[in-house]
């Protein structure tokens, strides 16, 4: 089995459901930190869930960000199964950006 630390990054430019990070066919991943920040000096709220198929579980709704502020979302890791999608939805576009960093074992 391959162990392989990666991050994702992604600029929340859009308040439409933006896909973080998908797991890949035949592994399993154990997400260790999700870092949120605001830079827009506004402030604003993220909803954060995960999908299996047509299933939505929400991890966070309308969680606030306080401007120029970062947040760890994350109290403990999150293991996720092959095909799970780490989805995220800010309240404003362009002022949201997340850092997901994650073990992937193949």
């Amino acid at each position: 089995m391959a162990h392989t630390y990666k991050n994702s990054k992604v600029d929340l430019t859009a308040t439409s459901v933006t896909t973080v990070y998908t797991v890949p066919t035949g592994a399993t991943s154990i997400v260790k930190s999700v870092l949120v920040s605001d830079d827009s000096g506004s402030g604003d709220t993220i909803t954060l869930t995960i999908t299996n198929g047509s299933d939505v579980f929400s991890l966070f709704k309308t969680k606030s960000i306080g401007a120029n502020g970062t947040s760890e979302l994350l109290a403990a890791p999150l293991v996720l199964t092959a095909g799970e999608i780490l989805k995220a939805t800010a309240a404003t576009a362009g002022r949201l950006h997340i850092v997901c960093s994650y073990l992937e074992i193949t």
